[in-house]
């Protein structure tokens, strides 16, 4: 379609010879689309009053990426206009990501328009979409098709060519092309263009034929000649008739399009001869040329004013040539609409405009697709990924097809169709539709915690325990009982157990790098002081049996100093232990990401779990010894019945952390301190209930047994306090024989 007002001098003599500077013509045209005359190299003085393919390509684009259409059909005719059109539309929706599920060619060489061929695919393909690039009168025999073999479901997507067309909009196509959007040449108003139209009458000799016709249709009349019979039954034209108060599509200036750039094409050529005209009347030259006159000028001085004419049109909106000699791109964008009597209207419901801020603008609520709905169709190869999926590509099929899986554990896709998921921060966690991050619940033994606040509140409870028995013991320091069990070690150990559990307590809370240093420290000296004095007493009750004899080298192990430098001494080594873990690798503050999804628990790296495990093994070594003294003692006489309750004091003890080594091992997190906790609360319970709550009740509920002449205790009491009071040695054999 290469339409154009053509402006030529015919005295070819006495113009320069032709070239890009020289041109021969002007060429302006008002129906030419083809990208292929915006090429100036080979084009250098063609002009248009219509938009090149390329901007409508653009917008074909950008109109599918509004309705998130991905998954379209390609129609197009085999001529320049349809073949050039289709790759361009290609070219762009390649760049937002669609893709062409088929592309058919209209044949025009063939009768049928090799129309069969196309609905067939058209009828295969999953696309709901199908852009037609063609004309109406090739386009025809393929809706012919689609009607035979009853294609519905399909939305046509129409080039201007035949987004206006009269010829497609039978009735019998209203089905099939219900819906239908369309982008059509900008329409105008040319003013006084009406009044014009209606002045037209059958006497006027230009187009005399044409207008009888007309008005014959118009007013159903008939106009008589000598050659022609009056019928009775028509209506004899008087050409009295006015068509004032007519409206029908003759003098319809309502949307003008085609009819709108023929008069933008004249109107040009009259500015840019105006220009040439008053180019001699000013005194400032405006323009940089040789002014000419306007009977006598070249197509070269012509030139010089075309590339500069710029016109205000009656929509407001300027028109001019770009260095292409394109003018500025603009669309109306058309929905073919189904009306009450079952004809199509074709509806303005959006524009494109290259050049204005809003490209692009649709008013959804003004589309009617087809079956009436507004609700826009999909057409898409495969269903959208949804917030937290990414897309696989297929093998072997276009990008546009694809599954969608979940992102990992802690990764997120906070968009739809994304390629890829991204980690959440360190400090941060996916929501449960791994859609966006949010930050990390941190967790620790708190004090606010239910566990936390259970073990703390037994720990300070059990704490008062080892006090009110010191208590009672300095009541009854004088009783017989107290007296044998060595007041000062004994009340040294109670002293000892409050503080093991008040130890519990630091375990509790968040855990600082100031509490992560201290807590294991102070856990491991007061229960290595412990069992060190719980040592020394079944060292020292031993050696007092094996050192009943005269003058015998034992006895120096007897005394209670020796009790108290043992005690300092299994003390020292522990404070060296702790001492050098601190030095070499002290505990500190961590966060943990790693155990708990989601959570980000804080809880103390020991530094070096050799020497955690070593301090520890220290304990259970001091314990094992004491086990080990108390059990081999325990055939002494009945009456020195302590070692059995150190047995099974050292036994509960032993048992407690061999159990809490798996235990710590399978927990995370602030389980792990708790268990610990519970660890330390229930080893100290075990040397309270084994080694104090016995003779708590004989000092409470039976203190008859609390004399020096009763039954076993007599004897037990007897035999600690001749080592622990000075006095004369007696035989063991005579307290064994006196038993």
């Amino acid at each position: 379609m290469r339409q154009y007002v053509e402006i030529r001098q015919p005295n070819l003599n006495t113009e320069p010879k032709p070239n890009h500077r020289f041109p021969s013509s002007l060429l302006i045209s008002h129906f030419s689309t083809s990208p292929l005359l915006s090429d100036r190299s080979k084009f250098p003085s063609f002009f248009r009053t219509i938009p090149s393919d390329t901007f409508q390509s653009q917008g074909l684009a950008q109109l599918l990426q509004h309705f998130n259409w991905t998954w379209v059909g390609l129609l197009a005719v085999d001529n320049d206009y349809g073949q050039h059109g289709i790759q361009l539309v290609k070219k762009e929706i390649a760049k937002y990501g669609a893709c062409v599920a088929f592309s058919e060619t209209i044949r025009r060489s063939q009768p049928d328009r090799n129309a069969p061929y196309i609905v067939k695919a058209m009828k295969m393909s999953t696309a709901s979409v199908v852009i037609v690039f063609s004309n109406d009168i090739d386009f025809v025999p393929v809706l012919d098709e689609m009607l035979r073999q009853n294609i519905t479901g399909k939305t046509l997507i129409a080039s201007e060519a035949w987004s206006t067309s009269t010829l497609v909009t039978l009735e019998r196509f209203a089905d099939i092309l219900s819906g239908t959007l369309g982008f059509a040449l900008f329409s105008g108003i040319i003013h006084g263009f009406q009044p014009f139209l209606n002045k037209v009458h059958p006497s006027t000799s230009l187009g005399e034929e044409w207008v009888k016709l007309l008005w014959e249709q118009t007013f159903s009349c008939k106009f008589l000649n000598d050659s022609t019979v009056n019928n009775s039954r028509e209506t004899q034209c008087t050409g009295e008739e006015s068509l004032e108060g007519v409206l029908n599509s003759y003098n319809d200036v309502s949307s003008l399009r085609v009819t709108f750039n023929v008069y933008n094409a004249v109107h040009v050529v009259a500015k840019a001869l105006e220009d040439l005209s008053n180019c001699n009347r000013r005194r400032n030259q405006v323009f940089d040329v040789n002014c000419a006159k306007l009977w006598n000028f070249k197509p070269w001085q012509l030139l010089k004013f075309m590339k500069r004419v710029r016109l205000t049109l009656s929509s407001g909106r300027d028109l001019y040539f770009d260095d292409n000699g394109d003018p500025p791109a603009i669309y109306d964008i058309v929905n073919w609409q189904l009306s009450p009597d079952g004809t199509l209207k074709k509806v303005k419901v959006g524009s494109y405009d290259a050049n204005s801020t809003h490209v692009f603008t649709i008013n959804s609520s003004y589309l009617y697709w087809s079956g009436g709905g507004q609700q826009a169709p999909s057409s898409a190869c495969s269903l959208s990924c949804p917030l937290g999926y990414r897309k696989v590509s297929i093998e072997k099929e276009p990008m546009c097809c694809f599954h969608c899986i979940p992102c990992p554990q802690g990764e997120i896709s906070n968009h739809t169709d994304s390629a890829n998921c991204y980690r959440c921060p360190w400090n941060q966690w996916p929501n449960a539709e791994r859609s966006r991050c949010l930050s990390k619940t941190i967790e620790y033994l708190s004090y606010d915690d239910v566990l936390g606040s259970t073990l703390m509140t037994i720990s300070l409870a059990s704490s008062l325990v080892p006090i009110a028995i010191l208590k009672l013991y300095i009541q009854h320091k004088l009783s017989p009982l107290v007296k044998a069990n060595n007041i000062s070690l004994s009340c040294l150990l109670l002293i000892c157990l409050f503080f093991c559990f008040i130890s519990a307590v630091i375990f509790i809370g968040y855990p600082s790098s100031g509490k992560c240093l201290l807590r294991q420290i102070i856990f491991g000296v007061v229960f290595a002081l412990c069992i060190s004095c719980i040592l020394a007493k079944t060292l020292l009750v031993v050696f007092a049996f094996l050192a009943t004899r005269p003058c015998s080298r034992l006895q120096t192990f007897s005394k209670i100093s020796f009790s108290y430098s043992l005690i300092i001494f299994c003390f020292f080594i522990q404070c060296v232990l702790c001492i050098t873990w601190v030095s070499l690798a002290p505990p500190f503050s961590q966060y943990n990401i790693h155990d708990f999804p989601g959570l980000i628990v804080v809880e103390c790296n020991e530094g070096s779990a050799f020497a955690f495990w070593t301090m520890l093994g220290y304990l259970g070594l001091l314990a094992f010894i004491s086990f080990f003294v108390a059990f081999i003692s325990r055939r002494l006489p009945d009456t020195f019945n302590e070692a059995t309750y150190i047995t099974f004091s050292m036994l509960a003890f032993v048992t407690v952390w061999m159990s809490y080594v798996p235990a710590s091992l399978s927990s995370r997190g602030k389980y792990t301190v708790a268990m610990e906790v519970f660890a330390i609360l229930c080893s100290s319970w075990s040397l309270v209930i084994c080694m104090f709550i016995p003779k708590c009740f004989i000092l409470l509920l039976r203190p008859n047994l609390n004399t020096k002449t009763h039954g076993f205790v007599e004897n037990y009491i007897e035999l600690l306090i001749r080592f622990y009071s000075p006095g004369p040695h007696v035989e063991l054999s005579a307290l064994t024989a006196s038993s």
